[in-house]
């Protein structure tokens, strides 16, 4: 029954992203948003939907590994797992911003991670408010810097949704959400007592994996759609979102008190690696792309993170 639960809510979070998603590409496209912003906003923000809505969920039934788990593995999926597959598929061509803007973000939001929960093991109220401010902060450098320097065709193939259709989706989407998120964690706390696992290993693994599906889902089509922009800004965007809002507002509702160690002694270390390893893969790259090769690296890389984890 576990196992039921946990299929039928990934089915429900990925209806809800998509759902939420179409609601969220239909105003940007009304409000005429160029796409590598869409990216780093819009469709972040909603593929990881499912990423806040379980986190904070759990953090509130009292399953704060869970939560952390939840986030920490989605970013390594996002990097590892979710990126490898999609240059595998195509090539990406990386902008200026690549390097000016989405990686430096990334960086400093996941040491200030990192430095919050090694100092106590709790990310606290107040770390949690830092967290959201910088989400903040960034969203409006974003907002008023990107709009100006990025200049792009409006997708073909999108269509604008009349106000009545989008909120029609966006209500969809928050119910999928909701009714997903419900069913997933009681699978994935069923699941861990059944097996005598912890949730750290259920959430890093299974959780974060399935939460991390509408970022694939999303990459994949913007690969084939040929809209690579959104491809990678929608990662690298949700990997920031992940942090700065998932944790971060997860943390004002409720602290999250770390209670398996290794999640702050082995699992936000991979985090960081695979953050790092993105910087010489980008500079080494010839002409600027993700190609095959770098697919590999990263999904090798990923594969030996869950090796690890199931030993």
């Amino acid at each position: 029954m576990d196992l039921i639960f946990i299929i039928v809510g990934f089915f429900l979070l990925i209806l809800g992203g998509n759902w939420l998603l179409k609601s969220a590409i239909g105003f940007s496209l009304r409000l005429q948003i160029p796409k590598i912003v869409v990216g780093m906003t819009v469709v972040s923000f909603a593929t990881s939907a499912p990423e806040l809505i379980v986190s904070l969920k759990a953090a509130l039934q009292g399953h704060a590994d869970l939560a952390l788990s939840n986030a920490i593995g989605s970013n390594i999926a996002n990097l590892g797992l979710v990126l490898g597959v999609t240059v595998l598929l195509s090539t990406i061509k990386l902008s200026d911003s690549f390097y000016k803007t989405d990686i430096p973000i990334l960086f400093l939001s996941s040491a200030l991670l990192y430095l919050f929960l090694i100092f106590d093991g709790v990310l606290q109220s107040y770390e949690g408010g830092v967290l959201f401010l910088l989400l903040l902060v960034f969203l409006i450098y974003l907002l008023k810097f990107q709009t100006q320097a990025v200049h792009d065709e409006m997708p073909e193939d999108d269509e604008e949704l009349p106000l009545y259709q989008g909120l029609f989706f966006f209500a969809l989407g928050a119910v999928g959400l909701w009714g997903g998120s419900e069913l997933l964690i009681d699978g994935a706390v069923g699941l861990a007592n059944q097996f005598h696992v912890s949730e750290r290993v259920i959430g890093i693994t299974i959780v974060s994996v399935g939460t991390s599906i509408p970022e694939l889902s999303a990459s994949v089509i913007a690969v084939l759609k040929k809209e690579k922009a959104i491809s990678i800004g929608n990662l690298i965007g949700s990997n920031v979102f992940n942090i700065l809002a998932v944790l971060g507002l997860t943390a004002l509702v409720s602290p999250i008190q770390v209670s398996d160690l290794d999640l702050i002694q082995y699992d936000i270390y991979w985090m960081l690696a695979v953050t790092v390893l993105i910087v010489p893969l980008s500079y080494w790259l010839p002409n600027m792309q993700f190609a095959k090769k770098e697919g590999v690296i990263l999904l090798f890389f990923y594969a030996c993170f869950i090796y690890q984890m199931l030993q």
